[in-house]
């Protein structure tokens, strides 16, 4: 099968999802229906801007089969699972996006959504925790598709997004962002308030620390947000929460005492927060430290948020390790020989 327009479709929303921040490096993917047997999804672990219609994959949706060049996203379970519930679904998207994922690990329970937005989202509902790829994650995102829901949330890991084409899909994902952004709890995207004083310091640290950076690394930057902010007041080391951020940067995001400890700390760790300078991240690759700044922010924003609410939901310790590990030994190896 050619396909070409259905292939085109889908490099352009790939990177259309990179452009909007909704899903970062690899991570998140999408697919359309070809006909009632088949649909094409996007490869594992290839960037979206690399990704051409070549690199898109066929996949059958009785036997789960594939025929391309790539291997078909890990997460191809979830969509044949979509279409095989919705006859009247044609696309699908896999996000990553912040705000969602933030209210995945809280759950719905105390969700300000009204109805006509619940309609609009074709139903929401949230699909129990599985290993990226696995066969429980599958089962539990189907469980949630089989009650009619066509918007899941998946907890620790992202969102499932179903459409009758791509227009209403990304209709969607952006919806539901907008709604999630709304219930985050507490007010702390407003930044604090810096005195003239404390601005100064701060900006003498981050300075400090990056004149260190650049002769020891080739890739590394220190950032504020409102998100990294709100961890930097709580001193509190921020433990991973999120598929994602296991997969990266590992178990937690350490404090660091001071700059001399900082400078220690990042001999160890690929991202630590340092109190009156920001977060500091390093990495291999330009398009590596990019991620890491978008995950970096997007793991304190869910911190933030959970420690509002009084329900952080740290991953297992075994979970962190493996998905680290895949990471490092296949993901970002695949991805230097794309390069």
């Amino acid at each position: 099968m050619n396909n070409r327009n259905e292939r085109e479709l889908l490099v352009e929303t790939g990177r259309e999802l990179l452009e909007k921040n909704i899903v970062a490096r690899t991570w998140g993917n999408t697919s359309c229906r070809v006909d009632d047997e088949h649909c094409l999804i996007t490869p594992s672990g290839l960037d979206y801007m690399q990704t051409t219609e070549e690199d898109i994959v066929l996949l059958d949706l009785k036997s789960g089969e594939w025929e391309g060049r790539r291997k078909p996203s890990g997460e191809r379970g979830v969509h044949i699972a979509a279409y095989r519930q919705f006859p009247g679904v044609n696309f699908v998207i896999h996000t990553h996006q912040n705000y969602a994922t933030a209210i995945g690990l809280t759950g719905m329970d105390s969700l300000q959504i009204t109805e006509e937005e619940k309609r609009q989202l074709g139903g929401l509902g949230a699909a129990a925790y599985g290993l990226p790829g696995m066969k429980k994650l599958t089962d539990a995102v189907d469980h949630v598709l089989q009650q009619g829901i066509q918007t899941v949330l998946m907890v620790h890991h992202g969102v499932l997004v179903c459409g009758r084409d791509k227009v209403q899909a990304m209709e969607r994902v952006q919806l539901l962002e907008k709604i999630c952004e709304r219930n985050i709890c507490a007010g702390y995207l407003q930044s604090s308030k810096q005195t003239s004083a404390g601005a100064h310091k701060s900006g003498v640290a981050a300075k400090a620390l990056e004149g260190f950076l650049q002769k020891e690394y080739r890739y590394a930057e220190v950032f504020r947000s409102p998100a990294v902010d709100v961890c930097l007041r709580q001193k509190k080391a921020v433990r991973a929460q999120v598929d994602d951020m296991a997969q990266m940067i590992g178990g937690k995001i350490p404090v660091a005492k001071d700059l001399s400890n900082a400078e220690h700390m990042m001999k160890k760790y690929n991202a630590v927060l340092v109190p009156d300078c920001g977060a500091v991240i390093r990495a291999e690759t330009e398009d590596d430290l990019h991620a890491m700044k978008l995950l970096v922010d997007k793991a304190c924003l869910c911190a933030a948020h959970t420690r509002a609410s009084g329900k952080e939901k740290k991953l297992s310790a075994v979970d962190v390790a493996l998905m680290h590990f895949v990471y490092l030994n296949k993901y970002s190896k695949q991805k230097e020989q794309e390069a």
